[in-house]
């Protein structure tokens, strides 16, 4: 990404109102679609977020690959 911010500068500053104005476009094409307020889309997808990012942290931790070939060791020993 620098070599593209070398060559267009412009872009650091266009970049950031880019993704902001996308973000802002799809929460509320979601909202319409859903016939709901935007704040609460808003919420709603921070909350699938977190939880989401829970249950990866708990499971995550018991099906990391090293220790899933450490305890397949200690099974086969």
């Amino acid at each position: 990404m620098s070599a593209f911010i070398r060559y267009l500068p412009a872009a650091s500053t266009l970049l950031p109102s880019l993704i902001g104005l996308a973000s802002w476009l799809a929460t509320w094409l979601v909202a319409r679609t859903l016939s709901m307020p935007e704040p609460l889309v808003e919420t709603a997808g921070l909350f699938v977020f977190l939880r989401i990012q829970a249950f990866e942290n708990s499971v995550g931790r018991s099906l990391c690959p090293i220790r899933l070939w450490r305890r397949l060791r200690a099974l086969l020993r």
